[in-house]
This record gives structure tokens, C-alpha cells and sequence, in this order.
């Protein structure tokens, strides 16, 4: 059994860590509020330009748009949204375990042939793939210091540039979508070209006959570079709200086991403490034995 010292010190290192965790989880708690109020108020208008988008884009012809033009996927650039800090549980490991999922299944032949890169939002998936070579555009670690529409657009716009030139083909985006604090569940979607809407026959009756004006072509290459920079943008918040809500949970968590933990190690303090009593009370009588006699 382990010394009274040896217990004390480990109790008070517990105890230390349970009061960082605890701290961590608040701080968690705070920031999760600000990052869920600012993607519930985005996702609805984001979802229904891009639904809007896709409806209108299905029926026009590849060349409405140079954002619309499907080409064979030689050059494939991946977006992967991470944070820049851990104490999130599995949510970096995640997103990592996702993009590199989809490269090797979807692009192993462009992997091979050395032709997908990598656009990291977030120091975890900058680090990860700048240590394993992987072709990385760019260092956009310090977006979440000022997290907003106007920064965030800056990034998608080389992005959109770079299609334009030929230097990708197919842009894919991967990132966690925040559900509540407890749940983020993993997205992986196809950003560039713009993906069509599937119009099935029992849809076509339900369509409402709309009125445009300028027309449908001059209002889709109008509203398509808005809308890839609305995705990218909810993307980046969607994961910002899900890693404060995996922090506080991890957090929670580690709390909770911190506080088990003590309980342990208090019962084991207690016990060399009683069994340091008993054998000094042995030898107080053991020592009165010999002298009565």
C-alpha cells in the first residue's frame, strides 16, 4: 500500500486537474452559447439558398456557369474544418479520420498520382497533414480568432478562383454539423461544382411556376459565388459550435472521473492512515507489555 505522502500528493494533483477541467468545461459552456446562437440563425437561410440554387441550376445547361461545369476529377482539393485546440475528445480525430476516408476511397488514384491537396481550417488538420506531406494551401489557423463571414470568404474565394483556373477539379468539404452539445455527427459533401438537384416526376406537379426577373441564368451566376461562400461559412460555424459542445462534454466527463478517482485514492489514504494507527497503537502496548513484566 502506498505511503500516506505518496496519496496526499496524488489527492492534491487530482484534485488540482478536476479544478482545470471544471474551469474548462464553464468556459466551454459560455463560448458554446454564442457559437450555437450564431449557426441556428445562419442554417436556415443557407439551407434554403442552397435547395433554391439547386432546384434553378438543375435545369439549366452545364455552361450557365463555370461553377456549374462537371469535369473529371483530376486535381482534388479537401476541405477539412478542425479547431486549433484539443481537449475535445475524438472531435479532431474525427473529422481527420472522415477527409482521409473519402481520399481513399473516393481519390486514391488522384493520392497516387499526387494530385489532391488539402485546405486546412484549423491547426489540428493543418498539423496532421503537413506532417504526413500532404500538399496543404495556405495557413488559416488564426480564422478563429476573428471568426466572421468577411475572413471566412477570403479562403473561399482563392478557392473559387482556383477552380476557375483549372487548378482543382472537385472541391469536397468535411466537417462536424452541430446538433446539440452531446451529438455532432460528421458531414462530408461535394462543394465544387455546384451539385444539382435531383427534380424526381411526383416533384415536378408541386413545383411552384415562379416569376424571375433579370432571368434564371443571370440570377443563378449571380447568387451561385454567394452560396459557396454562405456553405463554407456555415461549415466553419457548424464546426466551431460542435467543438466547444465536445469540450464541454470531454470536460464534463474528465470532471466526473477526476471526482471518482479522488474518492479512490481518499479511501486509500484512510486505510494506510488506519493501518499507520494500528501499527503505532500495537507498539505502544507491545512496549507497556514488556515493561509491566
Amino acid at each position: 500500500m502506498a505511503n500516506l505522502k505518496e496519496v496526499r500528493n496524488r489527492i492534491k494533483s487530482v484534485s488540482s486537474t478536476q479544478q482545470i477541467t471544471k474551469a474548462m468545461k464553464m468556459v466551454s459552456a459560455a463560448k458554446l452559447k454564442r457559437a450555437t446562437n450564431a449557426i441556428v440563425q445562419l442554417r436556415p437561410y443557407a439551407n434554403k439558398l442552397k435547395e433554391l440554387l439547386a432546384n434553378l441550376s438543375a435545369s439549366l445547361e452545364n455552361g450557365s456557369s463555370p461553377f456549374l461545369i462537371e469535369r473529371e476529377p483530376v486535381k482534388v482539393l479537401v476541405i477539412v474544418v478542425s479547431s486549433n485546440r484539443g481537449l475535445a475528445g475524438a472531435f479532431n480525430a474525427n473529422v481527420i479520420k472522415a477527409a482521409n476516408n473519402l481520399i481513399s476511397e473516393k481519390y486514391s488514384e488522384q493520392l497516387r498520382a499526387g494530385n489532391v491537396s488539402i485546405v486546412a481550417i484549423g491547426k489540428k488538420s493543418q498539423e496532421f497533414y503537413q506532417r504526413r506531406k500532404y500538399n496543404v494551401i495556405g495557413n488559416n489557423n488564426d480564422l478563429y480568432l476573428d471568426l466572421n463571414f468577411e475572413n471566412t470568404s477570403k479562403i473561399t474565394e482563392s478557392i473559387m478562383a482556383g477552380f476557375l483556373k483549372g487548378e482543382y477539379d472537385r472541391v469536397e468539404l468535411v466537417y462536424n454539423h452541430f446538433r446539440n452539445a452531446a451529438v455532432q455527427y460528421l458531414v462530408t459533401e461535394q462543394l465544387l461544382p455546384v451539385p444539382k438537384a435531383e427534380v424526381k416526376a411526383d416533384e415536378k406537379a408541386s413545383q411552384v411556376d415562379y416569376i424571375l426577373e433579370p432571368s434564371k441564368e443571370e440570377i443563378v451566376d449571380q447568387l451561385i459565388p454567394k452560396n459557396i461562400k454562405i456553405q463554407v461559412y456555415k461549415a466553419v460555424l457548424d464546426s466551431n459550435a460542435s467543438e466547444h459542445g465536445a469540450r464541454m462534454t470531454a470536460m464534463d466527463k474528465a470532471t466526473e472521473n477526476a471526482g471518482e478517482l479522488l474518492k479512490a485514492l481518499k479511501l486509500s489514504y484512510n486505510q494506510a492512515r488506519q493501518a499507520a494507527i494500528t501499527t503505532e497503537l500495537t507498539e505502544i502496548v507491545s512496549g507497556a507489555a514488556a515493561l509491566s513484566a
